[in-house]
């Protein structure tokens, strides 16, 4: 079992029930410092998501990490992020069975995404039905104008790396 822990900075860190340090995540987002507000995973631990300050959810690969947390070679993989709300994220919940991540957020709505691509689905209190199947359209709520981010594997920036060197003004380049 692990702890997962999310902080004002944007941080996630990951512990050992021990309550050593194992992993500390940087979300990549548009945002530098957007305090995380919600995390949950899947049942099987598989995935985790975050939600944060801005509205913006992230979700990472965590099932090769989880098998050996000491090997240094098993990373965490942001996967996708999207922005579920304009306003902060105050509940997050994943429907494995389903797919579906369901968030609620301080501006009083509770929505529908899809887990693996951020797609919207609806909202609660809508009138229609919700269409949890067809997830090839691209909609998105009236407050939201961005599309989901896959993450590409060159994004190195969600774990944070200490560096051995301090920056060296050259004037000669």
């Amino acid at each position: 079992p692990l702890l997962a822990s999310a902080h004002e900075d944007g941080c996630i860190c990951i512990w050992s029930i021990q309550g050593n340090l194992l992993k500390e995540l940087l979300p990549f987002s548009k945002y530098d410092s957007v305090p995380v507000t919600a995390l949950c995973t899947d049942i099987s631990t598989e995935m985790l998501l975050a939600g944060n300050k801005e509205g913006d959810i992230m979700c990472w690969s965590i099932a090769s990490f989880l098998e050996d947390p000491q090997n240094s070679k098993k990373q965490i993989k942001e996967e996708l992020c999207w922005t579920a709300h304009a306003n902060e994220v105050v509940g997050l919940f994943y429907e494995e069975e389903k797919n579906v991540v369901v968030t609620a957020s301080t501006d009083g709505s509770v929505r529908l995404w899809h887990a693996k691509q951020g797609n919207y689905l609806g909202y609660f209190g809508q009138s229609r039905k919700f269409e949890l199947s067809d997830i090839s359209r691209m909609i998105l709520p009236c407050d939201v104008h961005e599309f989901p981010t896959v993450m590409k594997e060159e994004s190195k920036r969600m774990e944070m790396k200490k560096l051995d060197y301090p920056l060296i003004l050259d004037r000669d380049k």
